[in-house]
């Protein structure tokens, strides 16, 4: 397989060539993982509700026990009262999942083969704007993609402030350092725009 690499002006000005892979079962399932974990890490888990124990009132009891030939009842507080506590409610928790070292690495680069197969993957040689223009961000993109709107990461070797603000006023691109890439970012992606060196860097550490 032969992946181009592109300059700035959406120009092919070298190829570098990759063996050729299919993900199995087990890749897709590692992706869903690695997906996962980082969603559940996004929760705060803070909702709670309130059992019959800590909601306000209902202290006496609404009335006798036999004679009224109303059902028997202890505390209008019961779950099955109107304004009574909750049964089985969710309650504070930590939804806190964790994958290792190398199973993330792994994911991240199993997603990125999944966009090179598709298609979907630009490497650019060099990523940067003289000044932080969101004309000239769009300019970039649509010598990329033409004038279809994507959802894009861009991705850079290390942060580049420039980068950042050019794109900042495009909702739909997301720019992110090597050191800051998750599968997430990657599989969320309609199409991934990256630097070389950013990749080069990212096939050493799988090489390891």
């Amino acid at each position: 397989m032969e992946l181009e690499v592109w300059n700035k002006e959406g120009k092919v000005v070298d190829t570098i060539t990759l063996e050729d892979t299919v993900l199995s079962d087990e890749d897709y399932h590692l992706l869903y993982l690695s997906v996962k974990a980082y969603l559940d890490n996004q929760r705060l888990g803070t909702a709670k509700t309130k059992t019959r124990g800590e909601v306000r009132g209902g202290g006496r009891k609404p009335w006798r026990q036999k004679g009224t030939g109303r059902a028997r009842h202890g505390s209008i507080r019961s779950p099955i009262w109107k304004g009574g506590g909750v049964t089985f409610g969710p309650a504070p928790r930590s939804y806190y999942h964790s994958l290792s070292k190398k199973e993330r690495r792994r994911a991240l680069i199993l997603a990125l083969e999944e966009k090179i197969n598709q298609g979907l993957l630009r490497l650019i040689e060099e990523i940067d704007f003289k000044s932080p223009k969101t004309k000239e961000a769009k300019q970039f993109l649509s010598s990329l993609t033409g004038d279809e709107l994507r959802k894009v990461l861009v991705v850079t070797e290390e942060s580049k402030e420039n980068v950042r603000r050019a794109f900042s006023n495009l909702p739909d691109v997301r720019v992110k350092s090597v050191g800051e890439l998750t599968t997430y970012f990657v599989v969320d992606s309609q199409l991934v725009v990256m630097e070389r060196e950013a990749f080069s860097s990212l096939w050493r550490q799988e090489d390891e």
